[in-house]
């Protein structure tokens, strides 16, 4: 900042105080403080001017997540940390898909899979879903329990399986399915969706992925059993 300093003494003229190359403050017989407080005026003035224009733009929205689809046994390694803190002890005894807005259940993968665990310490049985749609259908994304309920080991539905037997994936079971009268469904029927619940068959004692082309056991136009353990075909249930 400079003042003009080229007039005579004594002589009464406008006096100029640059600012910035662009901006002038012009005053008349005022003292050089004055001035400079003039001066800060004006550009606290300017800032809070740009700052409130600013302030009026829109905030852009932030791009929708596209969903993420999964195969059962890499939801289930999610899921399984989670039911692990719920309690040391926990087994698995079902693992089930749910068809949503983003996802039929295609080629094995959805967006929403349910692992259901029990625990002989608690006593207690409780289901931890992972969803990775903001589908208005659908739970938040990410890991969530669900409601514990009181355990009985000699409830057939209950009955707890070793993670060790689940060595087939839910896109294997589907891809054999298809071999049994399931590619025939989705060609008359392409929106169909296809749901997957794996349990402990106990009268076979093997672990099961029941694939099932409808949208519950209870109207599906097909249900086909697939060994968990082998990938092997091993009965059209309906």
């Amino acid at each position: 900042m400079k003042l003009r300093d080229s007039v005579s003494p004594g002589t009464d003229v406008p006096e100029i105080i640059e600012v910035s190359p662009s901006f002038r403050v012009f005053f008349h017989g005022l003292p050089f403080a004055r001035a400079v407080a003039t001066a800060a005026l004006l550009i606290f003035l300017a800032l809070i001017s740009a700052c409130d224009s600013n302030s009026s733009k829109p905030l852009a929205k932030p791009e929708p997540k596209a969903p993420e689809l999964l195969t059962a046994r890499a939801a289930f390694q999610k899921v399984f940390i989670a039911a692990r803190n719920y309690a040391a002890d926990v087994k698995p005894f079902r693992i089930e898909s749910t068809p949503s807005a983003d996802s039929n259940g295609h080629d094995g993968k959805s967006a929403i899979w349910r692992a259901s665990f029990a625990s002989a310490m608690q006593h207690g049985v409780k289901p931890f879903i992972w969803s990775g749609t903001d589908a208005p259908d659908a739970p938040s994304r990410g890991v969530s329990p669900g409601n514990e309920d009181t355990y009985n080991p000699n409830n057939a539905s209950t009955q707890v399986f070793d993670v060790a037997f689940l060595k087939v994936d839910s896109d294997q079971a589907f891809a054999e399915a298809q071999k049994h009268g399931g590619d025939k469904i989705l060609e008359k029927n392409p929106a169909l969706p296809v749901m997957y619940v794996c349990d402990w068959n106990h009268n076979t004692n093997e672990l099961t992925w029941h694939v099932i082309y409808g949208g519950s056991r209870e109207d599906a136009k097909l249900t086909v059993a697939i060994n968990a353990s082998t990938g092997a075909f091993t009965r059209v249930e309906k």
